[in-house]
């Protein structure tokens, strides 16, 4: 038996090498300038710094950089680093074959889209806007992800299989690549504006799930009436810009659901329908599975508005323990939040103004430039009918996210949304959102409680409601658990103090 050798150039012996700029230790070093060393992403970095040499003047490409730590371009430092576009001309790293990003994404971009084969100038100006983006390369990237996805998507739109619009897209199975791309279209205004895309994703799937129970009358209608006239109704009577239709439509999609699933345990375990089932079915069917059963709570109550069912209805589960943090594992959280180095602005300043007043997430992802108010005397957030302050110590960190909001080198520019998803014209989303609280250590449930719990015991709940959107039932609960007897209905019952601005604290 011979002894087994490995094939290939044997590995050096130094495990290592150390970037003379940023002091890491890397596997790799990229290039040798005259400060030393360059790793990859200083590399990079110094390859997207723009802006006038403080040696010569001239505005530029900043490679280099003093021993003071000032960046200065390459003829200064002494790079001969060929960082010149062999197409263009211009200043900048050569992405593929001596041409910068730019160039390598347009000849990418126009072979799948072919907007002069015939001519049409919404694709002309779809890679426009693709390769105008202050960071083309999360493109190029996005060109490549899935499999491809994105790009046999431009691909099929370039041969003119798929046309833009919104009943074309419609028709395509609804992946991340479609919508992601729709949101662009419409972003950029290639697509008419649609009043509520959670809305129209919505009716899509009631008109899909209300097609696979055709075959049973007895669950597709009561199913349809209770989607249709509670649900839908509802949902188009709420305006996007108030509440998160994500939350909603979800929930509603859970509700229908679930509905579904008991009508059909009904009829095949008991024969029943929804008009001849009582309230032992409800039980049972209650006791034998999972929680998620109760949402049939609505279905159930809508029966009873319709008049098909009577002296029926799901009891309320109350919560065995209400989670719960102390005032010092809060201040700890907050704390944290405004020295931490290795988290993003935007988690930082959603998860201190969730930990200051304890909004919704949902809601907390639809706020808008237009909710904050900067002023000499400070910074205020609307998140109810009268405007929240933000403490002094959080103003810096406030106003450096409200400078360089996240998402904006994509093609998620010149968005209105206080926190940006990655979709264009799309806030962050919640489930994101709450994903990277709890990856920071933060409890949802038992902030929420502590944090609201605090404030009643410093804002009366009538006063608190209206500053941060909650209805007075839900403050008057939390200050009853609280012991603090507010006698709040003198502000709501008294004209007198109607329209008046109570004190807040």
């Amino acid at each position: 038996m011979t002894d087994f050798k490995p094939r290939g150039r044997p590995r050096s012996a130094r495990t290592g090498y150390t970037c003379d700029r940023c002091g890491r230790e890397v596997g790799k070093i990229r290039v040798r300038w005259p400060d030393g060393r360059i790793c990859g992403i200083c590399f990079t970095e110094a390859s997207h710094t723009y802006g006038e040499c403080p040696l010569c003047g001239e505005h530029r490409m900043l490679p280099g950089r003093l021993d003071t730590g000032k960046d200065i371009c390459r003829e200064c430092a002494g790079i001969t680093t060929n960082l010149t576009c062999a197409n263009c001309g211009r200043e900048a790293e050569r992405f593929r074959g001596g041409h910068c990003i730019v160039c390598v994404l347009t000849a990418d971009l126009t072979a799948l889209l072919k907007p002069n084969e015939p001519p049409d100038l919404r694709l002309k100006r779809l890679i426009a806007v693709l390769t105008s983006v202050g960071r083309p390369e999360s493109i190029y990237t996005w060109l490549r992800s899935n499999g491809g996805a994105s790009s046999d998507l431009l691909r099929r739109i370039g041969n003119r299989e798929v046309s833009l619009s919104h009943e074309a897209f419609d028709t395509l199975p609804k992946t991340h690549s479609v919508e992601h791309l729709r949101a662009i279209l419409t972003h950029n205004r290639m697509l008419p504006a649609q009043d509520d895309r959670q809305l129209a994703i919505f009716e899509q799937w009631l008109d899909e799930r209300l097609h696979e129970l055709e075959g049973s009358p007895e669950i597709h209608s009561p199913i349809e009436r209770f989607a249709k006239w509670h649900h839908l109704r509802r949902l188009k009577s709420e305006s996007s810009e108030t509440k998160n239709m994500n939350y909603a439509a979800r929930s509603a999609k859970q509700e229908i659901t679930e509905a579904g699933k008991f009508l059909r345990w009904l009829l095949d375990e008991h024969g029943r329908t929804a008009a001849t089932m009582g309230q032992v079915h409800i039980d049972e069917y209650l006791s034998e599975g999972p929680s998620t059963r109760k949402q049939i709570r609505n279905f159930v109550r809508y029966l009873r508005k319709e008049r098909t069912v009577k002296g029926v209805d799901v009891p309320v589960r109350l919560a065995q323990t209400t989670p719960m943090l102390t005032q010092d594992e809060r201040l700890k959280h907050i704390k944290t939040l405004i020295e931490a180095v290795n988290i993003s602005e935007s988690i930082r300043v959603a998860a201190l103004i969730f930990l200051l007043y304890g909004v919704p997430i949902g809601r907390l992802c639809m706020l808008t430039l237009d909710d904050v108010e900067v002023k000499p005397t400070g910074v205020t957030l609307k998140l109810g009918r009268y405007p929240a302050p933000i403490p002094e110590p959080f103003i810096p960190l406030f106003l450096a996210h409200l400078e360089s909001r996240e998402h904006q080198g994509t093609v998620n520019s010149g968005t209105n949304w206080l926190f940006p998803g990655q979709r264009a014209g799309k806030p962050r989303s919640p489930n994101t959102l709450v994903l990277k609280l709890r990856g920071i250590g933060i409890d949802i449930q038992g902030v929420r409680n502590t944090t609201i719990r605090g404030l009643v015991e410093e804002i009366d709940p009538t006063s608190l409601s209206r500053m941060l959107g909650y209805s007075k039932q839900i403050m008057s609960k939390h200050a009853t658990a609280a012991t603090v007897p507010w006698s709040s209905y003198v502000i709501d019952k008294n004209p007198r103090f109607a329209n008046e601005r109570p004190p807040v604290t």
